[in-house]
């Protein structure tokens, strides 16, 4: 029987679209199971055959879960404010907004066309108002709390205030930019301006002044990811890096609970280790050190305080505030030349570039408080602002960058004297030795020195023992148009929330999507956007008079605030009056599976962490925790093609003569080439772009051969594979087979179109099992053994594989089964029902409509996945080998019921060992219970 997957694809989508199959209740008995990809940002370009790979293992674990009866939520929705929408906005004049719904409707296509079980009446998107409502809302609630070191959880900025009222800051442990000092007395006699001052530096939203990454051509801060070598991502224009007043959250409140909250999650180790890495916790002392001449101090952060006999210089971040109070007039344009320099390495660069150092020298020095010598004290781009102080003390025989440092500065590397009262210049692994150059810490090992150290640096008055973590709190300003605006007004220079009645705080209309002539972001070209205090709505900014109407914040919030807490909202989409109810975010609570790309490590998994434990301080919701198990899915890969051009010509010269030229090497669209070849279609290269018109090629055997390479699948590397066009040839089915097929799950692997007729032919063999001819034939006749054993074997396999995520041997034994069935020309209906079954969540269109065949008029999705019988698995027969002085004679087959005994006495009686015998009685004789019989003689 032909089968035709275009008919029976189209079929089942409209089938499931109608009668929304997928469509998940709140209201149910069933336990829940909550399976989500990480959120999809739409772009212009459609999805390639490498984005659905994680989205289809997903969809096979909800769909299993079904079977297994539990209530699944599997939503879907969009991550639809960010640069790229805004960057095609400036470059076209069209409205984000439009260019999005473009490219949302066209990724719903192709999903839709590969079959994934979404609740799709659940979709949210960032960008609409009716969600970043809630984005502001959280925003709003964040403002209005301060973290409580004491209950180690946030809590309402009230509490702090009525602190304050009766306390001032006496017995305060807060979570804080600065230390301040004040009386009760001191905070009620204070100025309403003054007080909220005040209380900015305790919120969990604040404004401050931050070093980010400037981009002028782009008019945005960018993010760390968003920038490459100095250069933005999108564009490659230059960065730098500059002081602006900005929105911040303090995530860095969070560390030590981000840190604890990873040994609760089933994560892959590379990922938990990431984040550990990037909160960074270390315990030390902040040490003091006097800066000769002036007042200034140099505070540092060590985690060896040990060493600090042998601390020789220091040396400071170029933006450290310290720099310009303390450079000499003789070293100022010196200085200033190099902190020029460094505000074009981003400091991911800076971090990354190990090997080279580089400094200039302030022309100061601090004195050591243990040995009394001078230190002269440098910058240096090694030293980040944000990490500790902004300052390090160098000890050059205890750091490799110091010791870098130090060489190249012709710097004093003062001997070591260890534990062991041995004499070295450097030693860089002497994690177990101290830093010793008197007798105050001889003999000690290492943490008994350390403890002592900090003990006298106490006693000093210099410093005291500390934790510190790397994490710092992430800036939460962007000044681009396309994101969510942030709900403040500023009075008096002061930031002000918006009632909650006011929200959504709904993104202007603009004439042009860049910054305004004096520089503002977006926003400022605004007509209709300041704040009306007295009448409670948002009216044009003419009638600003900073009494009764006030300019709103221009800045909008950076791509991962909505991405921070969509899984929440899933939960209940269409609720006006809360994020979501309580109720609901209990019964869902964490999402059981969530899949996607390692990439997102640091940034989105962080940050969605930290708004989860917000959420639960302030007890909306009841996790701690956003994500219980986390898979990170490999890439498909793609086989890239390229041609070879003759340095200053346009010809182009084929792969196996290009060694004998000067050559570039080109990436070309893999859809020139000639069917499943590696020639290229010369005349339809030439016509590809305008620019390759006048090519002349140079050929070998008349023809001129590509070089292909795997990469990473990739519209700019013109590898990319259409899903459409693969669901066209070889249906969705197909696709999701194959896709599986390629590897385990967590590994890339490389795309090969011909590689999709061998599934294909599988899905044929699957179908024509239930048919005889053109004619639907199931037999209703009791099954044999032998067509159990082959059920209950897949049953067996494909349970183990789900659960332990590894689709790609479950669709080898389901080649395996069929083909079994197919020899044994099994049609019995109590086989092939629960085989459909089985399929489904990997093929499930082709599994309605035999499901459909069979009788059944409900979906195949909520039917109970079959339930294994070992019983069918046993064997009534063994087939021993024999082995007759290590080598395999023959085979016998006895039945599994018979004693080692009963087993040796039957194969030494066996006529065709008589032979091999000639009379001889065995030395020994060694039975494998239910494997193989070894004989020596």
């Amino acid at each position: 029987m032909f089968y035709d997957h275009q008919q029976i694809e189209k079929k089942w989508q409209k089938y499931w679209e109608d009668n929304q199959t997928y469509k998940t209740s709140n209201n149910t008995d069933k336990p829940k199971f909550y399976v989500l990809d990480m959120f999809p940002y739409p772009s212009g370009a459609g999805l390639h055959v490498g984005h659905p790979l994680g989205y289809i293992a997903s969809d096979i674990y909800a769909r299993y879960k079904r079977h297994q009866g539990f209530n699944v939520l599997h939503p879907v929705g969009y991550d639809s404010f960010g640069l790229p929408a805004e960057q095609y906005a400036i470059q076209t004049g069209q409205h984000p907004a439009v260019t999005t719904e473009e490219n949302i409707n066209r990724y719903e296509e192709q999903l839709k066309k590969i079959g994934f079980s979404f609740d799709w009446s659940r979709e949210v998107r960032t960008s609409d108002a009716s969600y970043y409502k809630w984005t502001q809302w959280i925003f709003i609630e964040l403002y209005h709390s301060w973290y409580n070191k004491n209950t180690d959880k946030a809590e309402s900025i009230q509490t702090l205030i009525q602190h304050f009222e009766e306390k001032g800051t006496e017995g305060l442990n807060a979570n804080q930019n600065d230390e301040l000092s004040f009386t009760a007395e001191e905070w009620k006699n204070a100025s309403d301006i003054d007080k909220e001052d005040i209380l900015l530096n305790y919120r969990l939203a604040y404004r401050a002044e931050t070093t980010v990454n400037w981009c002028p051509a782009l008019g945005t801060v960018l993010a760390n990811d968003e920038v490459k070598d100095g250069k933005s991502e999108r564009g490659g224009f230059p960065v730098f890096q500059k002081k602006m007043m900005q929105w911040s959250m303090r995530i860095s409140a969070y560390s030590e609970r981000l840190l604890q909250g990873l040994n609760t999650l089933d994560w892959p180790q590379p990922l938990k280790d990431a984040q550990e890495y990037w909160i960074g916790k270390s315990q030390g002392a902040q040490v003091q050190f006097q800066v000769e001449g002036h007042d200034e101090i140099v505070e540092v952060f060590t985690t060896r305080p040990d060493t600090i006999f042998g601390a020789t210089f220091m040396v400071l971040a170029p933006e450290n505030p310290l720099v310009e109070a303390i450079t000499t007039e003789a070293q100022k344009v010196e200085v200033d030349t190099y902190i020029e320099e460094t505000s074009k390495k981003t400091e991911r660069d800076r971090m990354a570039d190990v090997k080279n150092v580089s400094g200039a020298f302030t022309g100061s020095y601090a004195v050591n408080p243990f040995s009394g010598e001078k230190m002269p004290i440098y910058i240096s781009d090694y030293v980040l602002m944000g990490y500790g102080t902004g300052a390090v003390m160098a000890v050059p025989a205890h750091d490799e960058r110091d010791h870098r440092f130090a060489k190249k500065f012709n710097l004093t590397i003062k001997k070591v004297v260890d534990t062991d009262e041995d004499v070295q210049e450097k030693s860089f692994d002497s994690k177990d030795s101290v830093c010793v150059n008197s007798d105050f810490l001889n003999g000690l090992n290492y943490n008994d020195a350390k403890s002592k150290i900090i003990a006298e640096i106490e006693n000093k008055g210099i410093g005291h023992g500390t934790t510190n973590y790397r994490q710092r709190d992430a800036i939460f300003s962007r000044q681009r148009y396309w994101g969510e605006p942030v709900p403040i007004y500023y009075k008096e220079g002061m930031p002000y929330t918006l009632p909650v009645s006011a929200l959504p705080l709904e993104l202007p209309e603009v004439e042009k999507y860049l910054p305004t002539e004096d520089g503002d972001p977006p926003l400022g070209n605004a007509k209709v956007f300041a704040w009306d205090e007295e009448n409670q709505k948002v009216v044009s900014t003419d009638l600003i008079d900073d009494k009764t109407i006030f300019p709103l914040e221009l800045s909008t919030m950076p791509g991962w605030a909505g991405s921070s807490w969509y899984f929440l909202r899933y939960m209940d989409p269409n609720d006006q009056e809360v994020f979501v109810k309580k109720e609901l975010a209990d019964y869902w609570g964490q999402v059981d599976l969530y899949i996607g790309g390692s990439e997102h490590a640091t940034g989105h998994l962080l940050y969605s962490r930290f708004w989860n434990m917000f959420l639960k301080d302030r007890a909306y919701i009841t996790h701690d925790e956003p994500f219980q198990k986390l898979i990170n899915q490999g890439m498909i890969l793609g086989m890239s093609a390229f041609v070879y051009r003759i340095d200053g010509t346009n010809q182009y010269v084929s792969k196996n003569l290009a060694k004998d030229h000067q050559t570039q090497k080109i990436h070309v669209d893999v859809s020139l080439l000639k069917g499943t070849s590696d020639e290229l279609d010369t005349e339809a290269f030439k016509a590809w772009r305008p620019d390759y018109a006048e090519a002349e090629f140079i050929l070998e055997d008349g023809k001129y051969i590509t070089d292909r390479e795997v990469e990473k699948m990739s519209k700019s590397k013109y590898n990319v594979v259409n899903p459409d066009d693969i669901c066209e040839e070889y249906g969705a089915d197909g696709l999701r087979l194959y896709e599986m097929f390629l590897g385990p799950l967590e590994q890339s692997k490389p795309w090969n179109t011909q590689g999709l007729s061998g599934v294909y032919g599988f899905l044929k063999k699957f179908w024509n099992l239930y048919f005889n001819g053109d004619t639907f034939e199931v037999s209703d006749e009791e099954p044999t053994k032998a067509e159990y054993k082959v059920l209950h074997t897949l049953i067996k396999k494909v349970v183990y594989d789900i659960e332990n995520f590894s689709f790609n041997t479950s669709v080898s034994s389901f080649m395996i089964a069929v083909n079994e069935l197919q020899k044994i020309k099994c049609n019995k209906r109590n086989i092939l029902e629960p085989l459909a079954v089985i399929i489904s969540p990997y093929a499930p269109h082709i599994c309605e409509e035999l499901w459909s065949l069979l009788g059944h008029k409900e979906s195949v999705e909520f039917e109970k996945f079959p339930v294994l019988n070992e019983e069918y698995l046993v064997e009534d027969e063994i087939e021993y080998p024999v082995s007759v002085n290590g080598k395999m004679k023959f085979k016998i087959s006895l039945s599994a019921q018979l004693s080692a005994k009963e087993v040796e006495d039957l194969v030494i009686s066996d006529e065709k060992m008589q032979p091999i015998l000639e009379g001889k009685t065995p030395k020994k004789i060694i039975v494998v219970h239910h494997r193989i019989v070894n004989i020596v003689i």
